[in-house]
């Protein structure tokens, strides 16, 4: 993501090492136009959620009632809109589906996943900061638990999503990718680039973000040993505290599903060639 304010890269620069358009670099994203008392009660929803995500918006309400917001439940659901999470039920989906015939199905069941680069998983999240929040992209290898890439954006445009991918598939890239059936992934675009990668395309049951369970648990790892402990205050502050994180889930925190081997070294011990 380009970075207006760096004390020592040119925009220009930033923007030929992403490999994006040096003309739109320069159009700074917009600022959030959000009230600070929305910006708060949206941090306190991401950590509701973030604790039970089974949790639609009437129940997060309940719970911001109880903990002193002054909320409704229309209200509650245009943040959790914008912040794009739903609870894990059959309902509809408020990551809403840009076209339904962008749907695939979900290849995932029942399948053995032999090495990494054979299945990579793909979501958002919200990331909340002192002052505002952003939102981040990440591409999980489904084996090894490593982090491939992400990719940090001010708006839920989909440019980030398919900017990391494209970084991601010059290095590697596997023989099945998942996502949830939200709008960054329901689209020509992303389909397409897939396609151009032979990269074979699975999505989650609508309603079941459990079927992206791998994500989810990297995403709640980050934010409850990272961005709660933190309080980053800008994207700056965020981007030097994301690095270190990822490269400490990498290399140094050993994971129960690995046999308390750290991802990284798993990844590197089976083989880099997708299956």
């Amino acid at each position: 993501m380009i970075e207006h304010d760096h004390p020592t890269i040119t925009i220009k620069r930033q923007a030929w090492l992403l490999g994006v358009n040096r003309t739109s670099a320069y159009r700074k994203p917009k600022e959030s136009t959000e009230s600070a008392e929305n910006i708060q009660i949206m941090h306190e929803i991401d950590a509701i959620y973030t604790d039970k995500p089974f949790f639609g918006y009437r129940r997060i309400t309940a719970t911001l009632r109880a903990k002193g917001f002054k909320v409704n439940r229309k209200r509650v659901r245009r943040l959790m809109r914008l912040m794009g999470i739903h609870g894990i039920h059959p309902q509809p989906n408020l990551s809403k589906r840009l076209h339904a015939k962008y749907v695939r199905p979900y290849l995932l069941r029942g399948l053995d996943i032999q090495c990494p680069n054979h299945v990579w998983g793909v979501d958002i999240t919200y990331i909340r900061m002192g002052k505002g929040f952003m939102y981040l992209f990440a591409i999980i290898d489904w084996f090894s638990r490593k982090v491939i890439d992400y990719e940090l954006s001010s708006t839920l445009e989909k440019g980030f999503v398919l900017t990391c991918l494209k970084r991601a598939f010059s290095r590697r890239k596997p023989a099945i990718m998942n996502s949830d059936q939200g709008s960054h992934f329901t689209n020509a675009d992303y389909l397409e680039l897939l396609a151009e990668h032979q990269i074979q395309v699975s999505m989650d049951g609508k309603g079941r973000a459990t079927d992206n369970s791998r994500t989810e648990r990297f995403f709640r790892a980050l934010k409850y040993e990272c961005i709660y402990l933190n309080e980053f205050e800008n994207p700056r502050e965020l981007r030097k505290g994301l690095a270190r994180y990822v490269t400490f889930y990498n290399t140094d925190r050993p994971h129960q599903s690995l046999n308390y081997a750290t991802p990284g070294k798993v990844y590197s011990q089976h083989g880099n060639t997708a299956a």
